[in-house]
């Protein structure tokens, strides 16, 4: 399983980001401190790191310093916003800067574009009794394939890599239909209807409110 440190001295985001990541399919720890970040990475190994750059004992730039040598790919996390602190960041080498607040489907989509550019990113997804293998564009359930159209299979690669987490209508059509959202929903609506009777979600793929929809899968 990938293992990701989250170094952020708020443990309210440090929470939401686990909670998140977690249902995701990874595995999270989480400090406060800058002190204890580092030692955290000469204790443990991580596959990838995300990075508050504002930090006690220890800033966020400096751990990166100390990063750089062991090749971990970092991921800042921070309210500095200005063009200079996200160069500043890059240059040290961190491999994607993102700036609070966050859309966490944001988050899960620059974890996964930062693992496959470190061919850490695994291919195999799963939810229950159902398995998807990414790169061969296949699904079994319960050994069983099933087929499905691009957008089915891009809809359920999305709701899995997001497991408990609603997803706008927006951010789903945006996704998997690689355009901007015009505001009807019945495309994005009718495929999710194909999806749950395929694979008889009609329980587990829930429509919430005003928003979207979400894969309940227990934790």
């Amino acid at each position: 399983m990938i293992k990701i440190l989250i170094v952020d001295d708020e443990k309210p985001i440090c929470d939401l980001i686990d909670l998140n990541l977690s249902a995701a399919g990874y595995h999270c720890t989480s400090v406060q401190d800058g002190v204890e970040g580092i030692r955290m990475i000469e204790e443990g190994k991580y596959d990838l790191i995300l990075l508050d750059v504002m930090l006690p004992g220890v800033d966020g730039y400096d751990i990166m310093e100390y990063i750089r040598p062991l090749q971990i790919p970092v991921i800042f996390i921070t309210a500095r916003y200005e063009v200079k602190d996200r160069v500043k960041g890059l240059k040290l080498g961190a491999d994607d800067y993102l700036v609070k607040p966050f859309d966490m489907v944001e988050l899960v989509a620059r974890v996964e574009a930062v693992l496959r550019r470190y061919h850490k990113a695994g291919h195999i997804l799963s939810a229950g009794d159902v398995v998807v293998d990414v790169e061969a564009h296949q699904v079994l359930q319960g050994g069983r394939m099933v087929e499905l159209t691009n957008k089915e299979f891009g809809l359920l690669v999305l709701f899995i890599r997001n497991k408990n987490v609603a997803l706008f209508r927006e951010t789903l059509y945006e996704k998997v239909w690689d355009g901007e959202y015009s505001g009807d929903s019945r495309t994005v609506d009718l495929h999710v209807q194909r999806l749950r009777k395929k694979l008889g979600w009609e329980n587990c793929l829930v429509t919430v409110y005003k928003v979207g929809y979400r894969l309940e899968v227990p934790q």
